[in-house]
């Protein structure tokens, strides 16, 4: 399924619409380059499960927690360099306590996980595609 948007808060919307749908064990798989949106949709993402915390950007902190209908744990690989890093961010506990939505998650593989790819369009424009899509 493809979607163009034209703005901030459109991406924020097709966020919002994953977020509704999100259940515990869900595992979304973001790309797309550097200020592609992904934390904009993740954003959205946090609001459609319910969750009223402020979103940023994970890179430093690598996984923020927001709370809601169903717990989102936004996690951030662009700075994780090897496999012993990724172990070590208890992605299946996370998944275990809520969902999981990770950018940069080209860096994974994870059974059973969507995958979205935002891509830059220029301007306020983004392609949102979603390649494999949540299994309910």
């Amino acid at each position: 399924m493809d979607l163009v948007s034209s703005s901030a808060a459109e991406t924020e919307r097709a966020g919002m619409l994953l977020g509704e749908r999100l259940h515990a064990g869900d595992v979304v798989l973001l790309t797309g380059e550097l200020g592609a949106g992904k934390t904009t949709y993740v954003r959205g993402a946090a609001q459609g499960t319910g969750s009223r915390a402020p979103v940023a950007s994970p890179t430093f902190q690598l996984v923020r927690i927001y709370p809601g209908r169903v717990q989102l744990a936004h996690v951030d690989l662009y700075r994780v360099e090897s496999s012993a890093e990724l172990r070590d961010l208890g992605l299946e506990e996370l998944a275990q306590q809520g969902a999981v939505v990770v950018e940069w998650g080209d860096r994974l593989d994870v059974d059973g996980s969507a995958l979205v790819h935002i891509e830059h369009l220029g301007g306020d424009r983004r392609l949102i595609r979603t390649i494999r899509d949540l299994n309910h």
